[in-house]
């Protein structure tokens, strides 16, 4: 019987320590819960795509789900919905990013982003394709 009581109480020790680590690695990663995706109010994904072959975009960005676009001129666009500021500058909202897409070189005169001539609509179109890149995809 007493053999039993030690087994019992290692076993319930056991399982309250491992309860504990559990409880200690989930509180770890309290408050760092990451933005959910941002939609683009009338942006369409698969036409945000096809824009940003049509504008160029790949020749140097590369730019997660799109064949080719492996370019590292420009800085990657992986993870786009993650980040927090656009060009350094801006905080990365669909108004701000479609503001950069369509007049980079009013946002960073001097940039290596050039203005490609974007309408609004393709604007629109590409931030909702950008904002699809995050880390969980």
């Amino acid at each position: 019987m007493k053999r039993t009581y030690v087994m019992g109480v290692r076993w319930f020790a056991w399982l309250l320590a491992l309860s504990i680590v559990a409880l200690m690695a989930a509180a770890c990663g309290l408050g760092s819960e990451r933005q959910p995706v941002v939609a683009v109010e009338g942006g369409d994904v698969a036409r945000g795509r096809e824009a940003l072959v049509r504008y160029g975009c790949t020749s140097c960005h590369t730019i997660p789900g799109i064949r080719g676009a492996t370019a590292t001129v420009g800085p990657p666009l992986d993870d786009w919905a993650d980040r927090w500021y656009i060009a350094g500058l801006l905080v990365n909202d669909p108004d701000n990013l479609m503001h950069f897409i369509q007049a980079p070189q009013a946002v960073l005169p001097g940039g290596a982003m050039v203005d490609m001539g974007v309408t609004t609509s393709d604007a629109r179109d590409m931030a909702a394709y950008l904002y699809t890149l995050h880390r969980d995809r």
